[in-house]
């Protein structure tokens, strides 16, 4: 992803940017597309154990001190250039993941548009849910909804072995179960070998029905989740989930550029320390995440991470999910979700959808 930020195109190449001079786009396979999607000029390069040489002759480089993405680099990639290259290796994607931090205008409309259909999925799931529906038929047909506006079909996430659902449909007990994923609520899905997003469970009455989204256009995300309960709902999710709607009220009328990020976790905790529902918040034992809410963008965890411990002031650019939800155990699931973006004055919310329960 790092890639396509800087050279606009997903095909398989090497971006070297010099500290002097102009970078240099090598691509060994998918030129043409390269070419059609790049603005920078394409330089074919041999695929295979002969590439990095051939790029550093033709770079014109014989030393120096190299940055790479070793976060998420494999290290047998990384192993093969430290056995070419004369000089130091050192991590470069904290850097990175800074300047992808602040979305430019183009970003920006981007993610609105992203907005856009989770605005209708959310808007249609009204219509298709109906009592006795397995969860993955719920999230089969709202996919099927993002997908006929443009959906680009997949979300991409950076965190090692990390995987994530478009749509992930839970009510009940499959909520409650913990995940690998650093999610406080994924689902149970269907097999132990994809254990996350919409299972077999059947839609019931009067239980929450969370329904967490992520939009997808022109590379960039969004990340909703909204509550639909067919008639009355269960007494035990009323208080956590106005608290949910209170965090998410106060954080929208307070937050702006400037204010520290952890002031957004220190506010809510100590709403949900009051109302004694902090063994609930974000998770339930080994299921508790430490955040709040994350950053969105080309992928699904970037910068900022709303926690505690995060000395970041929020800046205009910023866009972020914010997610308080609970998990009561034996029970089930509540919770909401929204997307803002940092403006000097304020929050900008994504998508203009309530943030109402929805009665069915």
């Amino acid at each position: 992803m790092d890639l396509f930020y800087f050279t606009g195109t997903m095909q398989k190449g090497i971006l070297l940017v010099p500290a002097r001079g102009e970078p240099l786009f090598f691509v060994e396979k998918g030129t043409i597309r390269a070419q059609r999607e790049s603005p920078y000029p394409v330089l074919p390069l041999s695929r295979g154990s002969l590439a990095i040489k051939e790029l550093l002759r033709m770079a014109n480089i014989t030393t120096g001190r190299w940055g790479m993405e070793l976060d998420c680099l494999p290290y047998n990639l990384y192993a093969r250039w430290r056995n070419e290259l004369k000089g130091e290796i050192v991590d470069v994607s904290p850097i990175i993941k800074r300047l992808r931090m602040i979305k430019s205008n183009f970003e920006l409309n981007a993610i609105r548009e992203s907005g856009r259909i989770v605005a209708h999925v959310f808007r249609r799931a009204k219509d298709i849910i109906e009592e006795g529906m397995t969860e993955l038929e719920v999230a089969a047909l709202l996919e099927y909804e993002g997908r006929k506006k443009g959906h680009q079909g997949a979300l991409r996430i950076r965190g090692f072995n990390q995987e994530m659902d478009n749509i992930c449909v839970t009510q009940g007990l499959s909520g409650t179960y913990p995940s690998f994923t650093e999610a406080p609520i994924f689902g149970i899905g269907l097999f132990p070998a994809f254990p996350h997003g919409a299972s077999w469970n059947r839609i019931k009455k009067h239980l929450p029905i969370v329904i967490d989204y992520g939009g997808g256009y022109e590379g960039y995300t969004t990340d909703e989740t909204r509550v639909y309960v067919i008639d009355k709902m269960d007494e035990t999710f009323k208080r956590p989930y106005e608290i949910a709607r209170e965090i998410i009220e106060d954080t929208a009328s307070f937050a702006k550029e400037g204010t520290p990020v952890r002031e957004l976790y220190s506010r809510a905790a100590k709403k949900v320390e009051k109302e004694r529902l902090a063994d609930y918040f974000m998770g339930y034992g080994e299921g508790k995440v430490s955040f709040l809410g994350h950053g969105i963008g080309l992928e699904i965890d970037e910068l900022p991470v709303i926690t505690e411990k995060n000395n970041e002031v929020l800046q205009e650019g910023m866009v972020f999910a914010f997610e308080p939800k609970f998990v009561i155990p034996e029970k089930g699931v509540v919770g909401i979700e929204v997307d803002f973006i940092v403006r000097k004055g304020g929050l900008e919310r994504v998508t203009e959808i309530p943030i109402d329960i929805i009665y069915l």
